[in-house]
């Protein structure tokens, strides 16, 4: 850390009260001089107190503060007795400027003006009042301005802390959005293949047995990779305790376009007839927008799967380095009444707004069921 930080570093960690105390120790000894305040007795050096004192408390009460310093002044001006000390009615203004509103800075600043005029009537040599209170002036006009920038500065370094917090805030809960949408792709689709696979193995287990145990081996594996889902998805696997799950996450990277076969397999494993076909080469799409792929297709078919039983599926993949189509379709009978709107294609249509995509789900010209979406590659804001 350089001297400069250091220093600053060391400004800020001292209390307030100690700082101002500090600050009107300075001007006091400054402004005692040589001769006026110490020859002057008692009463002088009294009033030289209560210039400077209050300023102790400037920041706990800027109002009383200047209140307290302005009746000293007029005791001086009664008095007759002209104190350099008086630079502390700028302090204090400078104090109301930059820590109360506008309209008592103002105020503030109406009452020093007054006092100037009275100071240079009395106090100015012969014909030379008009400077005088010009001089005084622009020191109270730039002690108020002074405040004023400091009270902006304070004001906008708050609107950037609140805008930092609100930034994190929403980032938290765009995470916590996706890992809701990953947990309900992993949870629906995972639990539909299961329930499909134990129907099929309770169907067979007397007349075909090794197809039962097969079929319960794929659940047992399905169940598995679900579990490992929710861990990576979760982010169970960063903790002291995971070695294992960090050495599997590793080896098994998030979702992608690699992974769209056993997809495939699994839901033909649980009696849905899919094909698959790609075209383009999937270097070209980010990791991203790979998974967004796996998860559109992963939710289509398991809607397929749970909605169409006896239907086939068909997935179609385009992928060109500026954009990334899929379509899953399906030749099988739907529901013909209108079903509430589920977290799955709102998920889908979250998914695909994140690429400036475009998202349709609804019945096939031909018959079954479609779901077609377009990523958009190029834009800015692809994360």
């Amino acid at each position: 850390m350089n001297p400069a930080a250091r220093l600053t570093t060391t400004i800020r960690s001292v209390p307030p009260t100690a700082a101002d105390a500090l600050l009107a120790a300075v001007i006091f000894t400054v402004t005692l001089g040589p001769g006026r305040v110490t020859e002057g007795g008692p009463h002088t050096l009294a009033l030289q107190v209560a210039l400077v004192a209050p300023l102790v408390w400037r920041r706990r009460a800027p109002l009383l503060v200047l209140c307290a310093t302005g009746g000293a002044a007029a005791l001086q001006w009664v008095a007759g007795v002209q104190l350099p000390a008086d630079a502390a009615l700028l302090v204090a203004l400078y104090t109301v400027a930059a820590h109360r509103p506008w309209r008592a800075a103002l105020a503030a600043t109406l009452a020093l003006e007054t006092g100037v005029v009275l100071a240079a009537t009395r106090w100015a040599p012969p014909g030379q009042t008009p400077f005088t209170v010009a001089a005084l002036s622009a020191m109270s006009a730039a002690a108020l301005a002074a405040g004023l920038w400091t009270r902006a500065r304070q004001t906008h370094l708050t609107f950037l802390e609140r805008d930092r917090d609100q930034r994190a805030r929403l980032a938290v809960a765009e995470e916590r959005a996706r890992m809701t949408r990953d947990m309900h792709d992993i949870v629906t689709h995972n639990l539909s293949v299961m329930v499909a696979l134990a129907d099929s193995a309770a169907y067979v287990h007397d007349r075909v047995p090794r197809q039962a145990a097969a079929a319960m081996t794929q659940i047992a594996d399905t169940g598995r990779q679900a579990l490992r889902d929710m861990r990576r998805s979760l982010g169970a696997d960063q903790g002291a305790d995971q070695g294992a799950d960090q050495e599997e996450a590793a080896l098994h990277p998030a979702p992608g376009i690699a992974q769209l076969h056993p997809l495939a397999d699994r839901m033909r494993s649980a009696g849905l007839p899919t094909r698959l076909h790609i075209t383009g080469n999937p270097a070209d799409v980010p990791a991203a927008a790979q998974l967004t792929l796996y998860r559109l297709a992963q939710e289509a078919l398991t809607n397929t799967l749970r909605h169409a039983p006896g239907a086939q599926a068909h997935v179609q993949v385009r992928l060109t380095p500026a954009r990334a189509d899929i379509e899953v379709t399906d030749d099988g009978r739907h529901p013909t009444t209108p079903q509430p709107a589920g977290r799955g294609l709102a998920g889908m249509r979250e998914r695909v707004t994140a690429y400036d995509g475009t998202l349709h789900a609804g019945p096939a010209p031909g018959g079954g069921w479609q779901v077609t979406a377009t990523l958009d590659l190029t834009g800015p804001d692809t994360p």
